[in-house]
């Protein structure tokens, strides 16, 4: 799906939501975009070529996203939930560390920089927002795609960061495996007692 018709329906679902709205996870993939932090330097943006570059208005520098990528957004009541948004982070870097030993894979976060990394390589990365006590953005699991788009940035702002998938390290081969994965575990860390699954957007953003 479109990113930045994704971007503004998480705004549009942020700025709406109320006290009582329910917790969302937002699991996407995108076509090929370059994302800018709220600090990004145009500096990281090496030569994107025919890739779009979007500013937007979460935390971090560039990243990439790309087909064969599993994107979740966080669409999180921190106020309600009394959570800050550090231990948002630290729930979501633990869950996606959890995911990757289910297959074997000894992953772990930095930190000084955000995201998970295998053997010094970086696997996922991580960008929130926080309006009104309340999450959006999210994290950027590789999985199986094409990599070679991260090397016309200084992914997160780090050059010469080494970008790894999933699919080459013996974990999820695909997008399914990679989002039950993740969902289990992030279901579990957040203490949730009901998941309902829907698909597509919320309906006044279809």
């Amino acid at each position: 799906m479109d990113y930045s018709k994704v971007w503004h329906a998480m705004q549009s679902f942020t700025d709406e939501r109320g006290e009582q709205t329910i917790d969302e996870l937002w699991l996407v993939e995108h076509p090929p975009v370059f994302t800018q932090g709220q600090a990004g330097k145009d500096e990281h943006l090496l030569m994107p070529g025919d890739i779009e570059v979007v500013k937007v208005d979460r935390g971090g520098q560039v990243t990439y996203h790309g087909p064969g990528q599993q994107v979740i957004y966080f669409m999180i009541n921190l106020r309600r939930r009394k959570m800050g948004v550090r231990q948002l982070v630290t729930l979501i870097e633990n869950a996606i560390v959890a995911s990757l030993n289910d297959f074997g894979i000894t992953a772990y976060p930095k930190p000084d920089a955000p995201g998970v990394y295998v053997n010094d390589k970086k696997i996922a990365s991580l960008g929130l927002r926080v309006r009104k006590g309340c999450s959006f953005h999210g994290l950027a699991l590789n999985v199986n795609m094409d990599l070679s788009p991260f090397l016309r940035i200084n992914p997160c702002g780090y050059a010469g960061l080494e970008m790894i998938q999933t699919c080459d390290i013996n974990g999820p081969q695909n997008i399914t495996d990679a989002s039950n994965a993740l969902v289990k575990h992030l279901v579990t860390l957040l203490i949730t007692d009901e998941v309902i699954y829907q698909t597509g957007l919320p309906s006044n953003e279809e």
